[in-house]
């Protein structure tokens, strides 16, 4: 019982986010994203744009197989996700300029570039002058009292050390919108949340009681958006219902795979189908991906593996369901790996560097013309050869997806008016290349 209420107090105080909603615009009927992140950045080359003619410096150690699709190779070690391609769009043309994590992450959680100011505040406080996230924005432009929090990241955030990766909370816009950040594997046979639902012996009267009581200790400190949130969720059944991934029959469960990716991509289809705005599952802490060394070593035995067989019975649950029309899928990092492979001092296996300039990534749902390759890399998945697409055009796609105009003006923490993102929706996945 302490083990969970301790876990119910991260959750009421665990949030990284308010001012003017700006001018929202609606764009079409909202929809879900589940943004699951390659925490790190994935090697394109040894997944989703392998090179098999090019010199060994360059094709390293896997094999490629066929997919669905004429033409269209993957690793080896993604056999589920090649019979599948048809529900995917895949884009090799994927490209920016910040080789560094910190900024490369903050791209792709905001849609919009690091801000300047931040200069070298890269201690363990998450800076009130980030950009927000998507799921903080939508809580932040849609302000709900229904309990269901707009966002969600799972299993853990992105903490390396004293560290902490910007961009995954609200930023400038204030506690009170921060994503849910569950701290707990969902793997694990003790995961329980059962605590976001009061015990049966609480009734209304002494859940009020505790919530005043809680008022009075928080009134002046930031926790208190933290605790009104947890007590909202408290009567949000639908939230608590969606934790509980032990009620899940056994072979499905099995399905996904008994790691943290496969089952906090479970709990992320399950979280959506609850009526959360924005899932943020992280495959892996922030250097899961980052294979400076043993790159084939940790992409054969674990990674590849474990996001293979995730994300197959993901987007099998999800078209079964109906829940792909209304759920946007993105699979991508934070940026690729150097074509060339190469080995760090000291280190006895080789590995593959950072490297923006070229990657990939995959998307499904929501509208998503599934089954084509979007975009080519040159002879060593090096440079895009075809139009390139940043970051901040996969942040102006989730907001459109999420019925938001990317364009929508929020207010910065230097008080200008801002636009949200700075990218333009990548409509060729809804139309097609």
């Amino acid at each position: 019982m302490k083990s969970n209420r301790r876990a119910f107090l991260q959750v009421a105080g665990s949030s990284f986010l308010g001012l003017g909603a700006g001018h929202a615009k609606s764009i079409e009927s909202p929809k879900s994203v589940i943004l699951v992140l390659l925490t790190g950045g994935a090697s394109q080359l040894d997944s989703f744009d392998p090179k098999p003619e090019a010199p060994a410096e360059i094709r390293g150690e896997f094999g490629t197989i066929p997919t669905t699709l004429p033409g269209a190779r993957l690793c080896e070690h993604l056999p589920l996700l090649a019979a599948r391609m048809r529900h995917w769009a895949l884009v090799r043309s994927l490209s920016h300029g910040e080789n560094g994590h910190l900024p490369g992450t903050h791209r792709l959680l905001t849609g919009s570039p690091m801000p300047v100011q931040r200069g070298t505040d890269l201690d363990n406080v998450l800076s009130r002058r980030d950009w927000p996230c998507y799921g903080a924005a939508v809580s932040h432009i849609r302000k709900s009292d229904s309990g269901v929090p707009a966002g969600v990241t799972l299993p853990h955030g992105l903490i390396e050390g004293s560290l902490t990766w910007p961009g995954q909370h609200a930023g400038f816009l204030g506690p009170a919108h921060d994503p849910l950040l569950v701290t707990q594997d969902p793997n694990r046979p003790d995961f329980r949340f059962d605590t976001l639902e009061p015990h049966a012996s609480v009734g209304a009267e002494r859940l009020s009681e505790r919530q005043a009581l809680l008022g009075s200790i928080s009134h002046a400190t930031d926790a208190r958006p933290h605790h009104e949130t947890a007590f909202r969720m408290l009567g949000a059944s639908q939230v608590a219902r969606a934790f509980r991934v032990g009620s899940e029959p056994e072979r499905t469960r099995d399905r996904y795979g008994r790691t943290s990716f496969g089952q906090t991509l479970l709990l992320a289809r399950r979280l959506v189908k609850a009526g959360v705005s924005v899932v943020q599952a992280n495959m892996g802490i922030v250097q899961s991906w980052d294979t400076h060394s043993d790159n084939w070593g940790r992409l054969k035995t674990r990674l590849l593996p474990w996001l293979d067989q995730g994300l197959a019975a993901l987007i099998d649950d999800l078209a079964d369901e109906g829940g792909l029309e209304s759920t946007l899928v993105a699979v991508v990092g934070e940026f690729g790996r150097t074509p060339k492979v190469s080995s760090l001092p000291g280190q006895p296996k080789p590995g593959r560097d950072h490297w923006a300039a070229c990657y990939s990534g995959l998307f499904a749902g929501a509208g998503v013309r599934g089954g084509q390759v979007i975009g080519k890399s040159d002879s060593k998945a090096a440079y895009p050869v075809t139009t390139a697409y940043t970051p901040y055009d996969i942040g102006a796609t989730i907001y459109q997806v999420l019925g938001i105009d990317p364009h929508t003006e929020i207010v910065d923490s230097l008080s200008r008016p801002m636009a949200i993102n700075r990218g333009k929706p990548m409509e060729i996945l809804f139309r097609g290349a």
